[in-house]
């Protein structure tokens, strides 16, 4: 129990920083501001959607990913 909580807390501080630096990317990149914006609203998306799939995870009821073929 104690190492599926350690791994959690890894995964969380792994993905906030990559999150975190996207969007220091998208503050630090001169551009029009509709794209900022719309660019920090997929980041944030993104990161909600991965969020949500590592505590299924970790409840064990990961969802099952549609094949491709």
């Amino acid at each position: 129990m104690i190492t599926t909580l350690i791994s959690l807390v890894i995964y969380l501080v792994v993905v906030g920083l990559i999150l975190w630096l996207l969007m220091y990317i998208v503050d630090a990149i001169p551009g029009f501001e509709p794209f900022r914006s719309v660019a920090r609203v997929a980041i944030v998306v993104i990161g909600c959607i991965i969020l949500i799939y590592l505590l299924l995870g970790f409840l064990g009821e990961t969802p099952k990913l549609p094949r491709l073929t």
